[in-house]
This record gives structure tokens, sequence and C-alpha cells, in this order.
């Protein structure tokens, strides 16, 4: 018996149950496509699937509905994989471990990928159910959303009939998203050099962190891991002499780094901290100083945090001693300087919807290669002459420091659309259902809805879904009764879409 067996709607869940059996990742989804092309031809679906694996499976109107306008019900395939430290899932080839904790379900030690499995798990109870009045149907299902919306940007639309979509890729019940920020990803690349140095090594690791989607929650201030590495590293630098062996941190762009971790290579024994040679010549172990500086650090992000990161911490420990290959003391300079410029975080407010992030960018992952410092940041804007001069920016930085930016996945901000009829019935639909009043909003992460917009003239659309948390991390939990709330809404649009 699953998990979910037991969980309502029961046969939304059970799909859901279904695709986190199955790996799913971003630029790992043949398989989910694969999934899908099963179910429409299990279903007597007519399907189609392209090049990419984007998958849209059609299905007629019921009795009484033959006639009626489509409707697009859309979801991307794709989960961001996040996992905690020691989680022994490989998200290539592993799924998920489900459990139920209250009302909600979460994954153990991993992001749940309810952003966007749960669209899948709608559309698929949606395409077999008969008994359902709806008029016809046409689900799309893209690849690969997470890393630059590309599935979307590849797909042929041009069979598509319907003028009115629902994208099923928002995380907040009861909030009709209506406009979008467009993005792009910014791999910044810088040269560096290495020499041998010997000395003993140690560990550096910035951990605790929460983050979670950088571009829905950007605006809470939470702790970057890859901003505070180069700011604990530029700390130690102002005070001992060290040489930096190796650098990582973060796994996706579009997720605030949650941990870094760097090894340094110290040399020799240093002066007394007192006056920096000591009072009567003595020389300070080095351990001693690096450990109590890492620690006095550690202490002050606690106090700057203690309200969007209480876990934050940073930790150092010997690892060993010997001859390794360290950055060239220029190099290093590089490395600080740019971890220590690049901008980050909220860049403007949008002066038309108070409390909307207009532009803002994420350095979401940070390599450092034998010859290359890599960070990739993800920049989004809702004004797109603000999204290039951030980009813009990175281009000066890198370039100042003999290094170039790579763009890629650009893609168009979904504009608002003043005349929705759509819009209008969902809203008063979900007075009449649960007696409250939804909220029409903008939102700063990226959707799918400004390409199909862009690729379906007159195209009426709406981004909607069930309470979703702490997405794109391992805390992430999707709420139970909220999901079956969202059916239910689903259910009575398309009912009252004859």
């Amino acid at each position: 018996m699953g998990v979910c067996e037991h969980l309502e709607p029961q046969r939304v869940f059970h799909y859901f149950e279904e695709i986190c059996r199955i790996p799913h990742g971003s630029g790992n989804t043949g398989e989910i496509s694969s999934y899908c092309v099963a179910f429409a031809k299990d279903h007597g679906l007519k399907w189609l699937q392209d090049g990419s694996g984007n998958v849209i499976i059609f299905k007629d109107g019921t009795e009484g509905y033959e006639a009626s306008d489509p409707v697009i019900i859309q979801g991307h395939m794709d989960m961001v994989c996040e996992k905690e430290s020691g989680a022994g899932i490989d998200f290539e080839k592993d799924g998920l471990d489900l459990y139920v904790d209250g009302d909600f379900l979460r994954a153990r030690g991993t992001t749940l990928g309810g952003d966007d499995g749960i669209a899948l798990a709608y559309a698929f109870a949606l395409l077999e159910d008969g008994t359902l009045p709806h008029p016809p149907l046409e689900a799309v299902f893209t690849v690969d959303e997470e890393i630059g919306l590309l599935g979307a940007e590849g797909i042929d639309l041009s069979m598509l009939k319907g003028k009115k979509l629902l994208n099923l890729d928002s995380d907040e019940e009861g909030v009709f998203y209506t406009s979008c920020a467009g993005g792009l990803q910014a791999e910044c690349k810088i040269p560096i050099a290495r020499e041998e140095k010997e000395g003993a090594v140690f560990e550096i690791k910035v951990s605790g962190l929460r983050g979670g989607h950088s571009g829905s929650e950007i605006h809470k201030e939470r702790g970057n891991a890859i901003f505070l590495m180069g700011r604990l590293l530029a700390a130690l630098e102002a005070e001992i002499p060290y040489s930096i062996l190796s650098l990582q941190g973060g796994l996706k762009d579009n997720a605030i780094p949650r941990e870094a971790c760097c090894e340094i290579l110290l040399g020799a024994p240093l002066p007394a901290a007192e006056d920096k040679e000591g009072q009567d010549g003595s020389l300070e172990d080095p351990e001693s100083r690096l450990l109590e500086l890492v620690g006095r650090v550690a202490a002050e992000w606690k106090k700057e945090y203690h309200s969007t990161d209480p876990g934050v911490s940073a930790s150092c420990q010997k690892t060993g001693n010997g001859c390794r290959t360290a950055l060239a003391p220029a190099s290093q300079e590089k490395v600080l300087f740019f971890l220590r410029m690049m901008p980050w975080g909220v860049q403007h407010w949008s002066m038309d919807i108070p409390g909307l992030v207009e532009t803002s960018l994420n350095p979401g992952i940070l390599v450092l290669e034998e010859s290359l410092l890599s960070v990739c940041f993800f920049v989004r804007g809702s004004v797109t002459s603000r999204k290039y001069e951030v980009a813009g920016r990175l281009n000066l930085l890198a370039g100042f420091l003999g290094g170039e930016v790579l763009t890629t996945g650009d893609y168009p901000a979904w504009e608002y659309k003043a005349d929705s009829p759509m819009r209008e019935l969902l809203v008063r639909i979900y007075r009449e259902l649960f007696q409250e009043e939804p909220k029409i909003q903008a939102i700063h992460a990226g959707l799918e809805c400004g390409i199909f917009s862009g690729k379906i003239e007159g195209l009426d659309c709406i981004s909607f879904g069930p309470n979703n948390y702490d997405i794109h991390t391992p805390q992430e939990h999707l709420s139970i009764s909220s999901t079956e709330k969202v059916w239910k809404l689903i259910l009575e649009f398309l009912k009252r879409s004859k």
C-alpha cells in the first residue's frame, strides 16, 4: 500500500506518488516523459511528444461539452533536486521517500517535487476520469522549466485550439498570479592560476541556512552561503595568511544556496595575536588563531540572521598536512574580490505594485576548478531593461578580472492582462466555494505563462496551486487539505466552462 493511498483527493495523490517514484530532476526527464506517453496510450488518448521530451495529451469534452472551447492544463515535469548532507539518495536513479506529517506530505532528506509534480497529478486525475464534466482538454507537460523554461521555449503549440490556460505551478493557495518576472542564467568565468604550496590543510564549512526559491523567497533576506563564504574568507585574510585550495557552494542557480565549503592551507606559525609580534617574541599556533577567527565570524552571523536563519554556522577543522596546488596570490585576490563585490539579492522594488520585487539575482552555484572560478547566477526582472542592466554589471565585474559571462535561458516577463474573463470566473468560484476572497498578484519567480502567451495569440491564462512550503529545499512540504481545495476549484471551473 502506498504512502498516499488514504489521502484525498485519492487519484490525485495516487498519481503524485507514482511521479515521485520516477527520477525527474531537471535534465533527467526522459523517464517521466515516457511515463506521460504511456499514460496516454493506456487511456486511449491522443498524444504528442517532441524531441526534447515535452508531451501534449488531448481529451475530448464530455457529453454536452463537445463543442465548448478547449482548456489547456499546464505544468512542468522536472523538479529541483536538493538534499540534506548525508542523504543517500541518487537523484539520477532513485525515487523519493515520502511520508505524511499531519496535514503535510514530505520527502525524507530531499525536496518533494510538489513544484511541479502536483500539476501532472491533477492533470492525470482529470484525464483518466470519465465521469467529470469538462470541455475538451489539452494537457501540456514541459521539460526543464527549472533551468530556464527550456521546454516551454522550444515546444510547438501550433496544434492547440485552446485560448484558456490553467498553469498549475504556483505554491500559495488562494492567490491567483497574473504576471511574472522574466529571467536569465549568467555564468561568470574567471581564469585563475595555481602554484605548489606546503602546509597544514583545513576545511571550512558554512551551513545551517534555510535556502529557498531564488524568486519567490529572495526578498526574505535569507543568508546566501556563497556570499557568506566570501565574507568569511575576506575576514580571515585580513588577520591570517592562508591559500585557497578548493571552493564550492550551492547546487542550483534558482535555489538560494544553503551550504558552502572551502579548503585552505596554512603555512608557518603566526605572530601572537596581541601585537603581531608577541611581547616576548613568542609565536601563536595558527590553528588556534584560525578557529578563533571562524568562531568570531559565526557569532556575528548568529546575531545578524537570528530571525531568518537561526541555524547558520561556520565550522573549521584540520584535515591533514602536505604539499598541495593552491591559488596563486594574484588569483586569490581576484576570487575574493569577486565574491565580495558581486551583486546579489534584491536590486529593485516595483514602484507600481507595493511589496513586489522588480529585479534580483542569486549566485546559486560556485565551483573553483583547476584553472577557472565559475559562479552561476539566476537574474530575474519584470522590467526587461533592468534585468539586462544587472546582467551587464556581472559582465563588467567579470571582465575587470579578465573573465567573461555566458548567458543562457533568457525568457520574457509575463505581462498583466486587464481583461481576463477566466480570471473573473475563477475569482467568483473561489468566493462561492470557500467564502474567502482570493488575491490577485504578480510574482517575482518565473512562470511559463509569458512564453505561452507569446506563442498563442489572445491567450487568457492564470497561475495557481496548493500551499507548498519551502520549495527548492529539503524542507519542502505540500499541504494535503489545500491540495483538495484546489482540486475542487479546478473541477468547478471546468464544469462552468461549457
